[in-house]
This record gives structure tokens, sequence and C-alpha cells, in this order.
């Protein structure tokens, strides 16, 4: 028995004596290959090793890092942990783990094997700038400069340290010294393609987006192929306005790597700004698939789920997106925008929101210390506007009355134009302003500079948190007055916002005291420019001719919350054979089309009583309104231009007063015009409206004849008497920041 034994050890003995002498022969062909970039023939020869030898230590490290550069990550890791399990005290194997965690998404683990390499051989620059990329995916930034610093002071002519640390400085907005970075690497290794690439990061943050493309370009031109860089520039087409270019970059980026999360979450936005929600919805699931804390990603569907009107998803999504990123601008703003969708919010809450964005970003924003000018209360005032809406939007139609009616010999009107989309609208206004001022391509510190060596006086909000807003120009002060006005006219939060232009129904005083603005009141919190002369209100009663009731709702259908849509089908079924009209230019996408009708047949309406109606011109949108009885104004997100439209076009509008400015001005706005009568305090005398009148033509023609003269007629909806308010209020604000100073 015992010769039995020594015979076994004896031949297993021999074995692995002769497996590692083929070993010795086969390991320099396979780091030959390697070298060669022979990956396949690498790693067949390593595996040969490790059939006879399996904890063979080079073998398994060579082919880890072999697999790590074909990108097969998950192999690679499965290899490097056996390797580091033989020879826990190799730096280099610790080190390739790490990346090859790193590359998995794997931080924390990726941060543990890094720094054991480190703490085997401390004069590690490559381990350390690794190390330096871990910690900035997992937001510890100022480690992970520091381990950058330290790789470059061991090796001060690393390119890659370099780069790695300015990719790091511009996630915390150090501009300028991660351009220098980039300028370094590029000076010890001129075709660096990370490195031309972060010149053209640092130039998109700076909004210097014609330098931006130039870098990028070359970065594409060295290597066509590279994914990320062309992800980025699509990124850059799409911040530039030029979707289709944007488009084309994304779908060659997924082309060559269809997960790769730059491109997907590209082509997310994109489907949102072109309609297309499934397509949006479907590129958010594959980024959050591969990478459930992808916080742009949870951001995207959170807009997706807020443009299908499911408004507390979306809230739940953005403040995930802040779990994952706390202090990101982007959730808070959308997120302030959308809780002026959701039901049962109060006044309070939605002014707590809006103070959010100020202790988050605004506060954080260096303040500026003006130069004294010329404090004659009487004198010319500057005026300037800021908006991403000075062209075909919505938007624009409650700015133009204003524009088109200052008096220039009293105001010197700028506008401060954020938006690389111009139109025939731009054009318009650019001819209605003194000065008018490209500012889409000026940094929020340029555009400061602008602001101030433009000597305005009074600088207006157009936009509150909506999309294109330049709040964190307004937080740094550049104007002695600050006011916030007519585009998203709901209050900031801004406490150096010093006004808001409201009115007593849209902003009652008893809510005051939550503002971070002082509300001053106009006639209506906003107009709009009186229908064009060849569009007239129709004098003919639809019902009359129809049969049937037709109601309008001409809103975004993200307006369209679950209490109201339980009104309206409560009221169509109140009153038999009526339908409602929806129109709404996203109507024209099916998936948001259907889950509207969808949700009206949920609630016992027939599908064929529900009309959709997507985007049309405006003369044709306006048109439509001789096709519909009444309008309905959504709740609690009312309607602005869409309750201002109706009415001049002789269509009675019933709406219901809610909480917040965004939830009471489609009653403001009713009221303005004297037709006290449609607005309602509750749903059920919502409903008592709408029958009311349906059973009375003849009342409900009166109101439609006498309409657009009480239009006409009032305050809120005659321009000449509504500007007039304005700039009263404007010379108000002025006198009273001349006295303060005097004083």
């Amino acid at each position: 028995m015992q010769s039995s034994v020594g015979s076994r050890a004896f031949q297993n003995a021999r074995l692995q004596k002769q497996a590692r002498k083929q070993a010795e022969v086969l390991l320099p062909s396979a780091v030959n290959a390697y070298r060669q970039a022979r990956h396949g023939e690498a790693q067949a020869l390593c595996r040969q090793i490790l059939k006879d030898l399996p904890n063979h230590f080079d073998a398994l490290h060579l082919l880890g890092v072999s697999e790590a550069d074909c990108g097969h990550f998950e192999e690679a890791v499965a290899a490097l942990t056996r390797a580091v399990g033989v020879d826990p005290r190799s730096a280099e194997a610790q080190s390739n783990l790490g990346m090859a965690l790193f590359r998995l998404s794997r931080y924390e683990e990726a941060r543990v094997a890094q720094q054991k390499a480190i703490a085997l051989k401390p004069n590690f620059p490559t381990a350390l700038t690794n190390l330096g990329n871990t910690l900035m995916h997992m937001r510890r930034f100022d480690e992970s400069i520091a381990a950058h610093d330290c790789a470059i002071s061991l090796k001060p002519d690393y390119a890659d340290a370099h780069c790695n640390r300015g990719m790091a400085l511009l996630l915390v907005e150090r501009n300028e010294e991660a351009d220098r970075d980039f300028d370094r690497a590029l000076s010890l290794s001129p075709r660096l393609i990370p490195a031309m690439l972060g010149k053209g990061l640092v130039n998109i943050n700076l909004r210097n987006f014609d330098v931006a493309l130039e870098k990028i370009n070359a970065a594409v031109a060295a290597n066509p192929n590279a994914a990320p860089v062309l992800a980025q520039r699509g990124r850059l087409f799409q911040q530039m306005g030029q979707l289709e270019k944007a488009s084309a970059d994304f779908e060659a980026v997924l082309a060559l790597d269809p997960n790769l999360e730059a491109a997907l979450c590209g082509r997310a936005n994109l489907g949102l700004l072109n309609g297309d929600v499934a397509s949006a919805i479907a590129a958010c699931n594959k980024v959050l698939a591969q990478n459930p804390n992808s916080e742009l990603a949870v951001t995207l569907l959170a807009s997706c789920a807020a443009k299908q009107g499911e408004i507390a998803t979306a809230i739940a999504l953005y403040d995930r997106a802040l779990e994952l990123k706390p202090g990101y601008e982007e959730a808070i703003s959308k997120k302030i925008f959308a809780l002026d969708f959701l039901p049962g919010v109060d006044i309070a809450q939605l002014q707590a929101a809006r103070r959010s964005w100020w202790d988050a970003i605004g506060a954080k924003l260096p303040r500026r210390h003006l130069r004294e000018r010329n404090l004659d209360p009487d004198r010319r005032i500057v005026v300037g506007y800021v908006s991403s809406d000075f062209r075909d939007h919505s938007a624009a139609l409650a700015f133009m009355p204003i524009l088109r009616r200052h008096d220039h010999e009293k105001f010197e009107i700028i506008l401060y134009s954020c938006s690389p989309r111009q139109d025939a609208v731009t054009e318009l206004f650019r001819k209605l302003a003194d000065k008018f001022v490209d500012a889409w391509q000026l940094s929020d510190e340029k555009l400061t500079d602008h602001i101030e060596a433009d000597r305005v006086d009074i600088l207006v909000d157009l936009s509150g948190h909506s999309a294109g807003h330049r709040l964190c120009v307004f937080a740094r002060k550049p104007a002695p007055v600050q006011v916030t006005a007519i585009g998203n006219a709901t209050g900031t939060g801004l406490p150096v916002i010093d006004y808001l232009l409201a009115d007593p129904v849209a902003v009652p005083p008893a809510d005051r005291h939550l503002f971070a603005e002082k509300p001053y009141d106009l006639p209506s919190i906003i107009t709009i420019e009186p229908t064009p002369g060849d569009v007239q209100p129709s004098a003919e009663l639809p019902m009359l001719r129809n049969g049937h009731v037709t109601f309008g709702m001409f809103n975004r259908t993200d307006k369209v919350s679950e209490p109201a849509l339980v009104v309206w089908s409560k009221l169509m079924q109140a009153i038999p054979g009526s339908v409602i009209m929806v129109k709404n230019g996203a109507m024209s996408d099916a998936v948001i089309r259907d889950g509207v009708i969808a949700r009206f047949v949920a609630h016992g309406i027939a599908a064929e009583r529900v009309r959709c109606i997507g985007a049309t011109a405006r003369r044709d949108h306006l048109n439509m309104f001789a096709e519909i009885d009444m309008a309905l104004d959504p709740f609690p997100q009312n309607g602005g231009i869409s309750t201002w439209e109706p009415l001049q076009m002789g269509v009675p509008v019933i709406t219901k007063l809610g909480s917040g400015p965004a939830a009471r001005v489609g009653g403001a706005i009713v009221k303005a015009v004297g037709l006290d009568d449609f607005v309602a305090e509750d749903d059920a005398t919502y409903i008592a409206i709408a029958q009311r009148y349906a059973a009375d033509p003849t009342a409900l023609a009166a109101v439609r004849a006498q309409l657009p003269a009480m239009v006409a007629n009032s305050a809120g909806g005659n321009s000449d008497i509504y500007v007039r308010h304005v700039e009263e209020g404007y010379r108000k604000f002025w006198r009273d920041y001349c006295a303060s100073q005097i004083g």
C-alpha cells in the first residue's frame, strides 16, 4: 500500500515537473502573442498552462489582462481574482483586478483592490490614477483629485494621470484647471483622445459650443470609431439644437456599442424632444438594467412619466435621482416644475421645493458687487429680459404684447436669448428690442458679466424653473432689481429676486408671506395678443348644429391629472352624448394618445367620445375653437396661454381655483375678463357650471357673443392697458430702489 501511494506521488511530481517545463515554453509564447494583440492565441496558451497548473500565477494574470483588453470583464475578474488568490502580494495583479472591476461598475470592490495595490507598492502611479478614476465615479471628488495628484508627483510626465485629473476637475466645475490638465496631457501625448475629448467637454461646460465642436471633431478624426467621443458629440449637437446630427451620432455609437450609457441617454432625450416617448422609455430602461444608479437615466425616465401625466411616478423618480446625486440641479428644477402638476400639494410645499433649489444651488454662487449708477428715479430705465423662448413657443405669446408695446423713450429693452433654436418669431423679437443678445453660448459667468456691462437696471426672468432657465445668473444678482414674470410666473424661491409679477387671484394676499419674492399685482398674471384679424370668433354655437355638446381641452397632456379626468368623466356622464376634443402636439405620439383615451375609457367614457388631435398650424389651431362649445381648464396645473386663446375666440372656459399660482392662473384669467360664473371653488360646482350651460343653449350663446368684447375691454385682455400696468410696476421698482440707496 505504501509502495502504491509513493508511486502515485512520484508520478504526480513527474507530471507537475513536465507541466512546469511546458509552461516555461508556453508562457513566453503567450506573452509574445499578447504583445502583438493576438489575444485568442494568448488566451488559448494560458488556458493550456492552467489545465495542468490551475494555480499558475503568471498564466492567470496574463489571461485576466488579455480578457480585459478584449472587453470581457467578467472573465477578466474571474481570472484575476484567482491570480491574487495565488499571490495576494502582487501589486500589479491587484491593480489589474481593480481596473476590471471598475469596468463592470463595481466601484467599491475596485477601490479595495486598487488600495491593496498601492499598499503593496506605494510608488505605483498607474494604480493611483486608476484609484482616482474609481473615486471619481463614487463621487468622492476630493479624494479622486488627491490620488491623481499623487500619481503626477511620482511621474510628472504621466499624460493619462493629467487627463484623468482633468476629468475629475470637470465634475466639480473647476473648468479652467481641467483645461490646463488636458493641455498638459496633450503636450505629453498629442493624440491622447480622452484629453482631446476633455478639451471639448470643458468648452461645453463653458458654453463655448463652436470651440467644443472643433475639439471633439479633432478627437473623432483621430479615431472615427471612438464611441464615447461620438456620444459626446451627439450631446453637443443636441445642446446646439442640431437634433438630426445628434441622432445620427447616437445611432452610430449604438451600432458600435449597443450598451453605451451616454448614447442611450442621448436617444432618450431626443425621444422626449421629438414626441417619441416609447423609444425614450426603452432607452432609459436599457441603461437602468445595466446601471441602476444612473441619475441621468432615472431623471429622463421621470420626464417620460411626466409626459404621460404620471406625475406622482415622475416625482418619485426625481427623488431617486437626488438620492443618487444630491444637489443634482436638473432633477431639482424638473421636480419643482412637476410639483405644480401634482394634486394635493399646497402652496407651502410648492414654495419649500423652490427654496430647496436656492439652498442646494443658488446660495453657493458668488454675488456680484455692482458698480455705482445714476439713481435718477425718472430716467430711462434699462430692462433686460432673459429667456430661452424668444421663438415659436407658447410662452412667447405672453412676452409679445409687452415687448411690442413698450415705451422705448422711457425704457431701453435688451433681450438675452438663451436658446440655439431661432426662427421667424426670433427675428420679430430681435426687431422689437433695442439690443438683442444671443446668450445661448455664454456661460453663467459670462452672461452675468454681459448683463453688468449693459448696465441693466431691472433684470426680468421669463422662465422660472422651466426648461432652459438661467436662474444661476439671477443668483449672482447682476442687476439692482430682479423680477420673475410671465413665462412661468409661479415664484422661484430665490431671495435675490425682488418681485413676482402676479395678480390677487393667482397669488392671494394670505399666501404672499410664503414667497421669496414680493408679489406685485397686474390686471392678470399673464396676457396674450389679440387673435389675428383674419381669424374670427364663431358666432354659431356648435351644439346646435351637432346635436351634442363638445368640450375642448387644448392643453399639455401632462396637465390631465387624475382628479381632473375624474371630474371630466362625471361631467360627460351627466351630459349624455357629449364629446371631448383633446388637442395638443403630444397627441401625435401614439403612446400618449392611446394612454389618454384609455384613461377616459377606464372611467366609463366610450373611446369614440374622445377626439384626439395633434399639432397644427396656429391659424388652424385657433379656428378649431369654432368646433367646441365650452373649454375645460385642467387642474391642479391650469392653462395660461391655453386659457386666453378660447376666451379670445369667444369660447368660455370652466376652471377651478386651487393652491398656488399654477392652480389659480386659469381662474385669475377668467375672472380678469369678467366671467366669474365660470370659476368654480370645488368639483361639484365645476360640473354644475357645465350642466347649466349645456342645458341652456340660449344663455351659452349669449355669453359667447359677448365674450370677445369683454376680453378686449378688460385690463387683463387689452394689451395696451396691460403693458401700461407692467411699466408702472417697473417704474415703482426703480424708484423704490433709488430711494433705498439714497436714504
